[in-house]
């Protein structure tokens, strides 16, 4: 099946070659394109480049979409411009300067079609034909920064500073575009890498420009493209901020021995078929695989992507978009789950009895549901806001509402006591809007300790979690 493809064209200063440029995108042809459509954004020119743009734009308004900064900010900053307004199914950077040519995106966009890829990149050092023979210096100094990238991101690809990197739309649009440079190439990589993109290469052929042309990479274009290798390795800022708060979750993954906590507590009260809801990214899935049956699910169209791509190679794993409060998503399901896992969920809900109706009507006569929601009204503040909670829960509260909704309730576990204090500090005192990066590190560096205290503090834990039965039939 053909796709709708945008192709995203920065420019800055290039009157001799733009236009050939733009009449070849334009000439693309394929069964496996059904659109293209050329985004062009000129980098605040001054050599003449403009009046040529904006003669083309005019000739060709119904394919292409023309925007000028005033001032040159940047190859990212216009890239960042020109996704913004792309409206294919996926989008694709093309140069101004005659290097790549567009008769190769036909092949960039078989992957998409026949792999469901999330990525393609076109590699200069894969295979297929070469117009110009890369000077020794360019390609070793390639070579070297990508497989320092590969080392980073745990990929294999062959040329990660291809301009040629085509992505799905709303993938490329929900990541935080922050280079302004060249650096833009390890950045996209390492956040579709952290994302958990399905990529893939394919050959491309290249015509790169020499050193008396004005193209070359010198020392310190590499070692900062290192810097931002090193930055992007340790930065998680790989969601722009959306009505799901991705941008805020996301940070949560980043305490893997806190999540596994998490997992230790809520196992054992686990059977071999499972429903979770709101997996996000799968941080304590991973957890409770493999099973006889375990279905993850999320409204979230990005964490969707993430988990389908992790589910390959399960098979025993599937993947549903899930709306707790919709009983039309839980009909399909009915009564064939022996455990629901619903940790952090609940409590965004309105209808809270509604959706612990439908966690009801997923169980088998006897089964369970693990609930982990926030306790104690008196915690809330800014923090709860940010991640749009509803409420926070007391035992007492939390066991009526369970069983005024069919459940018996077995047990309620305090979870969390030690970050209770720090949550009614940073949420109410601090009045904080996000979680820090130093704090979250220290939670997951003291998992251990907050273990062996959870037991012994004297308050209740910041979360609460209950082990909740159907009745057998």
């Amino acid at each position: 099946m053909a796709e709708h493809l945008s192709v995203v064209m920065p420019v800055y200063n290039e009157r001799y070659l733009v236009a050939e440029s733009i009449r070849r995108v334009l000439a693309v042809e394929s069964p496996l394109i059904s659109r293209l459509d050329l985004i062009i954004v000129d980098d605040g020119s001054k050599d003449g480049t403009r009046d040529i743009l904006r003669r083309l734009a005019a000739e060709h308004p119904d394919r292409i979409t023309y925007v000028e900064h005033e001032q040159n900010q940047g190859k990212g900053a216009a890239v960042r411009t020109g996704i913004a307004r792309a409206t294919g199914a996926v989008t694709v950077i093309q140069d101004a300067d005659l290097e790549y040519d567009p008769q190769d995106l036909a092949r960039l966009m078989l992957p998409f079609v026949r792999e469901e890829a999330d990525v393609v990149f076109g590699s200069r050092f894969l295979t297929g034909e070469y117009r110009r023979v890369l000077y020794y210096r360019h390609t070793i100094g390639n070579h070297l920064l990508t497989f320092l990238s590969n080392v980073l991101t745990d990929l294999n690809l062959t040329d990660m500073e291809t301009c040629y990197k085509a992505v799905r739309t709303r993938l490329l649009q929900s990541i935080p575009i922050r280079s302004r440079d060249f650096r833009l190439e390890p950045e996209l990589t390492f956040k579709l890498a952290k994302r958990g993109a399905k990529i893939f290469e394919v050959p491309i052929s290249y015509a790169g420009r020499t050193y008396a042309e004005g193209k070359k990479i010198g020392l310190r274009d590499a070692l900062l493209a290192v810097g931002a290798m090193l930055h992007w390795w340790l930065i998680d800022d790989i969601y722009s901020p959306d009505e799901y708060g991705s941008n805020i979750l996301v940070d949560l993954s980043g305490v893997p021995r806190f999540n596994r906590w998490m997992g230790d507590t809520v196992r054992p009260h686990l059977g071999a078929r499972i429903l979770e809801i709101g997996a996000g990214l799968g941080n304590l899935s991973r957890e409770f695989l493999p099973r006889d049956h375990y279905t993850v699910s999320d409204v979230n169209p990005h964490y969707l992507a993430y988990l389908r791509n992790f589910a390959e190679g399960k098979p025993y794993m599937d993947v549903r978009e899930v709306d707790l409060t919709r009983a039309a998503h839980f009909a399909p399901l009915a009564g064939q789950y022996d455990t629901v896992v619903c940790l952090n969920v609940l409590e965004h809900v309105e209808d809270e009895a509604g959706a612990l109706r439908n966690l009801f009507g997923a169980l088998t006569p006897g089964g369970r549901a693990v609930i982990l929601v926030p306790q104690d009204p008196q915690l809330f503040g800014t923090l709860d806001e940010v991640l749009c909670h509803k409420r926070r829960y007391t035992r007492e509260s939390f066991r009526a509402v369970l069983e005024a909704n069919g459940f018996g309730v077995e047990e309620l576990v305090d979870f969390n006591r030690v970050t209770t204090p720090a949550w009614w500090f940073n949420g109410r005192v601090l009045k904080r809007q996000h979680f820090g990066r130093l704090q979250l590190k220290m939670v997951n560096l003291l998992t251990g300790v907050f273990r062996a205290l959870d037991g012994v503090l004297p308050w209740s834990g910041a979360s609460l979690i209950a082990v909740a039965r159907r009745p057998p039939a």
